[in-house]
């Protein structure tokens, strides 16, 4: 993200909080591209949902934000949170199978990644675009998923273990 986008999001927020309705308005649309990214790839199918109950939590929950200098590591925590919740919902309507993953060679490898990613677990997910979406470390990842940096590098392996295994089966 550019400086003068992050910049720019800051004065929104700053702006938001002191009251104004129209940078408030702007501030969720100026974010809203940046919150799908995140909740996207963790939450699949459920993805526009997620932003949409993430953006309302960045609206509800504004004021509580004491320093506009972390708007984004803010919203990306609460992007994160309302995407695993998403996807936790969305997977107990529809539990996978991983022996369901097409083989490979399949023409759609695009559809190929989102079937196996949609096997994972949402926690797997999460810490898999915390990584290598969103470039974060793993203490980083586990500090914002709130789990022991352990675990969040055991996910993350089985996440990554995931893919080779499921298209060689």
């Amino acid at each position: 993200m550019t400086t003068e986008r992050r910049d720019r999001g800051v004065a929104l927020a700053r702006a938001a909080r002191a009251g104004s309705t129209l940078a408030l308005h702007e501030l969720l649309d100026h974010l809203t591209p940046y919150v799908a990214r995140i909740c996207e790839p963790i939450a699949l199918a459920d993805g526009p949902d997620a932003t949409q109950e993430a953006l309302v939590a960045v609206f509800t929950s504004l004021r509580s934000l004491k320093d506009p200098q972390a708007l984004y590591g803010w919203v990306r925590a609460i992007a994160v949170r309302e995407a695993v919740r998403t996807a936790r919902r969305a997977a107990r309507a529809r539990p996978a199978e991983l022996a369901d993953v097409p083989e490979r060679g399949d023409p759609q490898l695009a559809a190929d990644i989102a079937d196996v990613l949609a096997r994972l677990s949402p926690d797997h997910r999460a810490v898999l675009v915390l990584r290598d979406v969103e470039g974060l470390d793993e203490e980083s990842a586990a500090a914002l998923l709130s789990i022991p940096p352990g675990t969040a590098k055991s996910r993350l392996s089985r996440a990554r273990s995931s893919f080779p295994k499921a298209w060689s089966a």
